[in-house]
């Protein structure tokens, strides 16, 4: 196994240098999927002569990518660097807090973001409790595109984006706690996904060439989204309707569609028709075209402020209401809690009131503030 020589690229020896300047001890558990970018941390963390151990957890049975495969290239990766490793068995939790958090979600009608929940109540958190009773590690690392900036007063820790503005995956992690985030570490923040591939392929890792899913690990795991789904819910066939009421169509099952949805309808219309509405009561489709479409607000709820206080009077921030989207412009103003609300784990709401009318704002999905780099927070858009 090749270790940090003269011939990584400049990019991988700053994070080395980075790594080797971290404060506090230098023991920390990787988690690992089996894929390259958690199989690269390891390998800079070693090389940069962090006591590493890997940590796998086990999140469902049978096919995908965080399942067999994964584990054995996991477990493969750990002997290659000669660490130790340790698996999880995280199946009861991931069925509990994802698995039927998805199936009622698209039950009632709203398409529920299952990454941003798996961050925080089936990864980092148990991973850091684990490590911590377990090997007496109290720092977690992962293959994640994202950056954090302590605060040199001793306050919050900021979450930033990626450096690699394409693989950049703070979206996902802006639901994680200040308690959290002040005890994770990601060495890719900084590195470009070819900079990624080249410095594993340079370093031998098992895993340098294997590609990345293109899908939610359910969808790897059954198939795809809709056999996931089919396997959890009971045939519910209904009706598509334009907002007036209007039968244009019929449906399979609500939860096999999605805000914004144009082909695949089954609908022949004048023009074209989009889903602007998933009704769980009645069990219908409501579309429109795309003129009516579009919205020019959104209310979030569940919001965590991770990289500063909640705020108590507007704000102008962008958004992503997708992960693929582009940031847009909004005034954010915040809302008082609702009574159910004030017994929440996460009380706070907004409203969004944007620059430019939206196309797929979706009910589940998740809103994520930004002011530049920062990911100030996000939420669950709610209507």
């Amino acid at each position: 196994m090749t270790t940090l020589s003269s011939q990584a690229a400049p990019a991988v020896s700053a994070v080395i240098e980075r790594l080797q300047a971290w404060p506090g001890e230098h023991r920390v558990a990787v988690g690992l999927s089996g894929g390259v970018d958690s199989s690269l941390t390891a390998a800079l963390l070693r090389d940069a002569n962090w006591q590493v151990e890997g940590l796998t957890l086990w999140l469902m049975s049978g096919k995908g990518a965080c399942c067999a495969e994964g584990l054995v290239d996991a477990a493969g990766l750990c002997e290659e660097l000669e660490i130790p490793h340790h698996v999880v068995d995280s199946r009861d939790t991931f069925q509990q807090e994802i698995v039927q958090f998805l199936v009622q979600g698209y039950g009632d009608g709203i398409t529920p973001l299952p990454c941003s929940r798996c961050n925080r109540a089936v990864k980092f958190g148990p991973m850091l409790d684990w490590a911590e009773k377990e090997r007496g590690i109290n720092r977690v690392a992962t293959g994640h595109y994202a950056r954090l900036r302590p605060d040199a007063t001793g306050g919050r820790t900021q979450l930033l984006r990626g450096l690699d503005a394409r693989k950049d995956q703070s979206y996902f992690l802006y639901d994680l706690p200040q308690a959290v985030l002040q005890r994770l570490i990601f060495p890719l923040g900084e590195l470009t996904k070819p900079d990624t591939r080249a410095e594993a392929a340079r370093l031998g890792l098992r895993t340098a060439e294997k590609p990345e899913s293109q899908d939610l690990c359910l969808a790897d795991h059954h198939g795809s989204m809709k056999a996931f789904l089919d396997a959890y819910l009971p045939e519910r066939p209904g009706e598509i309707v334009l907002a007036d009421g209007q039968v244009v169509g019929q449906h399979d099952g609500i939860e096999h569609f999605t805000i914004g949805q144009r082909k695949g309808l089954g609908v022949a219309w004048s023009e074209p028709l989009h889903v602007v509405r998933l009704d769980g009561a009645m069990n219908r489709v409501v579309v429109a075209p795309r003129a009516e479409a579009a919205r020019a607000d959104a209310v979030v709820g569940a919001v965590n402020w991770v990289s500063i206080d909640p705020p108590t009077e507007p704000m102008d921030v962008e958004v992503q209401v997708r992960y693929r989207s582009a940031p847009e412009h909004a005034r954010l103003t915040p809302l008082p809690p609702t009574g159910s609300d004030h017994q929440a784990e996460r009380p706070h709401r907004c409203r969004l009131d944007f620059a430019e009318e939206q196309f797929s704002i979706t009910p589940g999905q998740a809103a994520v503030f930004y002011d530049g780099e920062v990911c100030l927070g996000g939420g669950l858009i709610q209507a």
